[in-house]
């Protein structure tokens, strides 16, 4: 009886008991037991033995199983557990109020009003819970399991594999077919309108399993990986996420699924370990071999590197600005890191190619550097993809020793590395400072984001009622 919950057995014996119209005192006779330890079950504050379980269980005249159903006996049965699992939350005992009894006399609208605030406590407490700093810390410690594994998901490239088999897809680029394919495999068909909410990439209606996608590309977006992102969470058999920590969870995994799916395991990995044993491994040749943009295949190269190929590997999305907007690294290379151990905001070091390639003579051609950075030195190839957002650079690094599998690593073009030491490049040069530091008064661009709490809601930042709206409004209309 180890996943029973004590409460709702509690009340089913009750409900029980009251319907064969007997009281406490007279079951507690019946079964040879004292009317205080029925009382403890009654009210989930003692779980019975099976034996005792089964001679109440007859005295009801009732079967053990029906005393064990989860489903609570009635409707106030359920407010009185939703009210009595409510209060034993720590989330309620931090308040330091008195614990409240359902009892018989306490009137159903009373229990109503109390489950209701108690959910609406829980609900602002979650939302609250969802600050940046919050977020942060959540985004750290996955980044930290990534690294665990070598940032490979052997369940996710499993099922991938699964249903690419299922389609005959076992290599090269994805088609627009494919991805049909895969769609009808999975049960789903695919509807392109023009007015899907602006806070969604694609909106799923479960119950007629359409998914619904923008009729054309947002914010530069391959439209596949939009298509399979979300089949992900179907074939990976996502819940709504609890909280944060989930969604971010939930989004790593669909996203290692799309690329899984765009770049088979088996394909992929064969490629590279031919490429590896020629000395002439390479993102661009990933890239090109199927057809996918240079910062999925960066990031499908690191899924793959540490379990295929042996090397450690370090991924960076760095903004012209210097600031870095994802990264994950297995190879010591030390990020800039908050208090919390998040990277994301970050300014990267001057030096380092994934900065140094915005001031390169041909910033878009593929830039190949090696940084002394005093721990060690690191090769980097570095891309710019140019977004609706802004030019950001692709950087995928490695320690010196494993140069030697990849194209460029014939690079002259090096560089020093001091940071985290402020003299490195976070100190202006001492004439500049000089000249222009009484004199120079910037107006700071404060970013929002950096202050407000994060978008409230189960999946951040989207509003329900456009969801919902937009539903009703599809609902039925049958092709689009």
């Amino acid at each position: 009886m180890a996943d029973l919950d004590l409460v709702t057995l509690g009340r089913r014996i009750r409900h029980a008991r009251k319907a064969a119209g007997l009281t406490l005192g007279a079951l507690a006779t019946a079964v040879d037991r004292a009317p205080s330890l029925l009382s403890q079950i009654e009210n989930g504050r003692r779980e019975p033995r099976l034996t005792l379980l089964q001679a109440i269980a007859t005295a009801l005249g009732v079967d053990v199983a029906d005393l064990m159903k989860p489903e609570p006996p009635s409707h106030r049965a359920a407010l009185e557990i939703a009210l009595e699992h409510a209060q034993a939350d720590p989330l309620y005992s931090s308040l330091g109020l008195p614990h409240v009894t359902a009892g018989p006399t306490m009137p159903a609208e009373v229990l109503e009003s109390l489950v209701g605030l108690h959910g609406e406590l829980r609900r602002r407490a979650t939302e609250q819970a969802a600050t940046p700093e919050e977020a942060r810390r959540a985004n750290a410690e996955l980044r930290r399991q990534m690294r665990d594994r070598g940032n490979y998901f052997a369940e996710t490239e499993q099922v991938a594999a699964g249903i690419s088999r299922a389609v005959g897809h076992d290599g090269g680029p994805l088609t627009e077919r494919g991805v049909g394919e895969l769609t009808t495999h999975l049960g789903f068909t695919l509807h392109r309108v023009a007015d899907l909410p602006r806070a969604t990439r694609s909106i799923t209606d479960l119950e007629d399993r359409r998914i619904y996608l923008p009729a054309s590309g947002r914010g530069g977006h391959d439209p596949r990986t939009i298509v399979l992102q979300t089949l992900g969470h179907f074939a990976l058999g996502h819940r709504e996420p609890a909280d944060y920590a989930d969604f971010l969870r939930q989004r790593v995994e669909t996203n290692y699924f799309a690329a899984a799916l765009l770049m088979p395991e088996a394909a992929a990995a064969d490629f590279l370990q031919r490429a590896k044993a020629r000395r002439e491994l390479a993102i661009d040749d990933l890239r090109d071999v199927f057809a996918v943009s240079y910062e999925t295949a960066a990031h499908r190269f690191t899924n793959l590197a540490t379990h295929h190929l042996g090397l450690p590997v370090h991924f960076m999305r760095v903004g012209e600005d210097g600031v870095i907007y994802k990264a994950y690294e297995n190879d010591d290379v030390t990020f800039p890191a908050d208090v919390t151990g998040a990277i994301e905001g970050q300014l990267v070091c001057r030096f380092w190619a994934s900065r140094a390639v915005f001031a390169a003579p041909d910033r878009y051609a593929t830039h190949h550097q090696y940084t002394d950075m005093g721990r060690g030195t690191y090769w980097c190839t570095t891309h710019v993809e140019s977004t609706p957002e802004g030019d950001f650079a692709i950087d995928v690094g490695v320690p010196y020793a494993h140069s030697k599998w990849f194209q460029g690593r014939e690079t002259t073009v090096r560089a020093t590395s001091g940071c985290p030491d402020p003299s490195c490049c976070r100190r202006p040069p001492a004439a500049l400072a000089g000249r222009w530091s009484s004199r120079a008064w910037p107006s700071a661009r404060v970013h929002s984001h950096l202050l407000a709490a994060l978008p409230p809601g189960t999946f951040p930042g989207v509003d329900d009622t456009d969801v919902y709206t937009f539903l009703e409004r599809h609902s039925g209309a049958g092709s689009d």
